[in-house]
């Protein structure tokens, strides 16, 4: 008798699962991108902060990839929404979760700034990495340059991730460090323009802990990244369309469903309850004594197709 496959090992992880690893993720990037250069002195920390930030978001897609997807970032969040590869209440709830991570990894560094007598401003310690245009800018750039480097550089960002968590398992192994090596370049290129960080959330932290000139051009870090990130979305739906990449089976892009999708608590438990009868009646069926042997019938949760590539590979599943 083949015993039926728990609910558990076929759904994805709940809701409270996938919010706390988008939090979880999103705190140690800030922690990461925002104290490093705080605190770097260069004949002691050789690594520059664009690259420790590109390894954070690495590190942090492997441990937490599986449950959430890895997005950190409101901009990726978005892309994935434009993409088709989730709902519009799971990607709220995402950018929630996110903003709440960088805020506590930003109180964290800050609460550190203040126990070191040797700082005694700890908001002019964060002006150091705020992201800013004009005068806050390194090299002056102004607001239109700063605005055009975010939405290009987003929307790269968010191509690479879509790009990497779709397909082949090939490519699904090297997403963490295709999205990581990435964002150390345009970190890179983005930090003497105006410590541009391609991600509203940790602009976000950024600015409540800064100057009042941080808060006043937070808007900029939350718009240029949402448009590029919206334009990349946009474009890698159109390939996906034109190349059929999606099996019809699957296609759960047209209803905005995917790897990081769910539902209410209150459906995921009618759900749940729909399975487990399902299962145990399936089980009954195996046992009942018949004259004809009869097969065993296959769980209802079984007989949909698993599409979720990305958390599959984290998972180790076979094809």
């Amino acid at each position: 008798m083949t015993s039926p496959v728990p609910v558990s090992a076929v759904r994805g992880p709940g809701l409270v699962a996938r919010l706390s690893a988008e939090a979880l993720g999103t705190l140690f990037l800030v922690l990461v991108a925002i104290g490093v250069p705080m605190f770097t002195l260069p004949q002691s920390n050789p690594l520059p902060a664009s690259l420790a930030a590109g390894f954070a978001v690495t590190a942090g897609m492997l441990a937490f990839g599986y449950i959430s997807g890895g997005h950190f970032n409101p901009a990726v969040t978005l892309g994935n929404l434009i993409a088709g590869r989730i709902r519009p209440l799971a990607a709220a709830a995402y950018v929630g979760a996110q903003l709440v991570g960088a805020v506590l990894g930003a109180l964290l560094l800050f609460g550190v700034l203040r126990t070191l007598p040797g700082i005694p401003d700890s908001r002019a310690a964060f002006d150091t990495v705020a992201a800013g245009f004009g005068e806050h800018s390194t090299v002056q750039a102004p607001m239109a340059g700063v605005l055009l480097v975010e939405v290009v550089g987003a929307a790269l960002l968010v191509a690479v991730f879509l790009g990497t968590t779709t397909g082949r398992k090939a490519s699904l192994a090297m997403a963490p460090f295709a999205v990581g090596l990435t964002l150390a370049v345009l970190l890179q290129f983005g930090q003497s323009i105006g410590n541009a960080p391609f991600n509203p959330a940790r602009a976000t932290a950024h600015a409540l802990f800064s100057s009042a000139w941080a808060v006043e051009g937070l808007w900029l870090f939350w718009v240029a990244p949402l448009v590029g990130a919206a334009l990349a979305g946009l474009v890698y739906r159109g390939f996906a369309d034109a190349a059929s990449v999606v099996p019809a089976a699957a296609a759960g892009a047209a209803d905005g469903a995917d790897a990081d999708d769910f539902d209410d608590d209150e459906t995921d438990d009618d759900e749940t309850d729909a399975d487990n009868a399902a299962a145990e009646a399936a089980g009954e069926a195996t046992t009942a004594p018949s004259a004809t042997p009869v097969a065993p019938a296959a769980p209802a949760a079984l007989a949909e197709p698993v599409v979720d590539e990305a958390r599959d590979f984290f998972d180790g599943k076979k094809d």
